[in-house]
């Protein structure tokens, strides 16, 4: 049976049965149900008011205010305020000698020195695979031998070029216009004679003896004479003036091109040879000595590695940092200031560095200009990089963990408040007066403060008792507190709490 159905079956009560001025009879089944929506939200909001003013009543507009119980007070005094930001930070040497990987490319260690370990001059700290190295110096010793054999055939060919260049002209090219030049004197005696022949037949036409025919023959002779001797004119004018300067061009450029592959050959020898010796140098340089003596510490991992970069059989790169050798006389911690307090922090503020058993006067150095990287190391919180210089001091060395505390601002015989008995709300600051008569609320002006006093400029006198933690005690700021928090909720929310309070 549903809870629903039960109260129409029962019978009227005398209590029931007596109804209203209408008659009605006043059953359950006739009482609207409320959603239990709106019964949680009425149960949490008595709740939360319940919890949040103690089961008092707060009347606004009395100069003095209830107070629920035992309470702590605290008597405003004139006194000394130090501003300060304390973070954690490593000691780190400002003048480190480092120990950096000569080889190029990727490189893996078989052993590295331990850190903290003193060594002296001459003692090996690193030791790197050397098979890639050998491997890569049995390849450009073949490739040295291969581009020696090249340019010294290049360098043959050269000398064969200069060398064509005079045998042309003192050989080929003399023969050739020799044997042009007797032609030509031939061609030349030919006609003569066939010149001195047209001559006598043609006398001997004039006198009689011989026919016209023959001397017609002696005149085609002639011609035949002259064309011969023009041919070998012009043969002996083109060797001189084109065919010497062809052939000449095609040996000087062939010579020319001879040296421009000895030098390409001398530029390839000398890479493949220098390949060759930067190998081997790089072979002596896979095992990394001392060269003073002194402290070596590994160099910092970045925060987010889990395993440190330098250990055995881990690869590492040309240039990469393996060692610090550092100086122990100049050293400096390096802490990290949330972006909120940065702008506070200057070159020259005093700083005081806490280590386990020694505490350190120090200055700051320098603050970053720009953020360090912020992740989920971090806590996606943004902090910059602040250097505080540290003096000479023995006991001092990298690594260690520190407690550093900068000094922002120091004020001195001011009237200051705690923390703890600050009431802020959206226009003012509040605190709560102890009086003979009872406790009152003071509006406050503040300046300064550190994490326990704040300075009051005014509202407080020097003598004054205020509660501490007014929220647990006092009603008053128990309402001001929850008018800051109902300020700030949204319109709607607003409006149907409070029509649900209505209802």
């Amino acid at each position: 049976m549903s809870l629903a159905s039960s109260p129409a079956r029962r019978e009227p009560s005398p209590e029931q049965g007596r109804g209203d001025a209408t008659g009605s009879l006043r059953t359950t089944a006739a009482t609207p149900k409320r959603p239990k929506r709106w019964l949680l939200r009425i149960i949490l909001l008595v709740s939360f008011v319940g919890i949040l003013i103690g089961g008092t009543v707060v009347l606004p507009g009395l100069p003095l205010t209830t107070v629920n119980g035992p309470h702590l007070t605290h008597t405003i005094s004139r006194g000394d305020l130090v501003v300060s930001v304390t973070e954690q930070g490593t000691l780190e040497s400002s003048n480190n000698t480092e120990i950096k990987c000569q080889i190029r490319g990727f490189s893996t260690i078989i052993w590295v020195v331990e850190g903290g370990t003193v060594v002296q001059p001459g003692d090996e700290l690193v030791r790197l695979d050397t098979k890639r190295i050998e491997d890569a110096i049995g390849k450009h010793t073949t490739d040295a031998h291969m581009a020696r054999a090249t340019y010294e055939r290049t360098k043959a060919d050269v000398a064969k070029a200069e060398i064509a260049i005079e045998a042309y002209l003192e050989g080929s090219y003399k023969t050739q216009r020799q044997g042009l030049q007797q032609q030509l004197k031939i061609a030349q005696s030919n006609l003569e004679t066939a010149q001195k022949m047209l001559g006598h037949s043609e006398d001997m036409f004039r006198r009689g003896y011989v026919s016209e025919l023959e001397v017609e023959g002696n005149r085609f002779t002639v011609k035949q004479a002259e064309l011969e001797l023009g041919v070998r004119e012009t043969a002996v004018m083109v060797l001189d003036k084109y065919t010497k300067e062809m052939q000449l061009e095609t040996l000087r450029g062939q010579l020319r091109a001879q040296k421009s592959k000895l030098l390409a050959d001398e530029a390839g020898l000398a890479m493949d040879e220098g390949r060759r010796d930067r190998a081997i140098g790089e072979l002596d340089r896979c095992v990394i000595t001392a060269e003073r003596s002194g402290l070596v510490i590994y160099p910092s991992s970045e925060q987010w590695k889990e395993t440190p970069d330098i250990a055995e059989g881990k690869t590492v790169r040309k240039d990469q940092v393996l060692l610090l050798m550092p100086d122990l006389t100049q050293m400096q911690v390096k802490v990290a200031i949330h972006e909120s307090l940065v702008d506070r922090i200057k070159k020259g503020l005093p700083a005081t560095v806490s280590l386990p058993d020694l505490s350190v006067q120090g200055t700051v150095k320098s603050v970053a200009t720009v953020a360090a990287p912020a992740g989920w190391w971090t806590g996606n919180v943004v902090k910059y990089d602040t250097i505080v210089d540290l003096p000479s001091v023995n006991g001092l060395k990298p690594g260690m963990t520190a407690a550093v505390e900068v000094i922002m601002a120091t004020h001195q015989d001011v009237l200051t408040v705690p923390v703890s008995a600050v009431v802020e709300t959206a226009d003012e600051s509040l605190c709560w007066v102890q009086t003979p008569t009872g406790f009152q609320r003071r509006v406050v002006m503040l300046g300064d403060s550190n994490e326990v006093f704040i300075i009051v400029e005014s509202g407080l006198k020097e003598g004054d008792e205020v509660v501490l933690n007014p929220l647990q005690f006092v009603d008053e700021a128990q309402g001001e507190v929850r008018q800051k928090f109902d300020d700030r909720k949204p319109d709607d929310e607003r409006m149907t709490v409070e029509g649900e309070q209505h209802v």
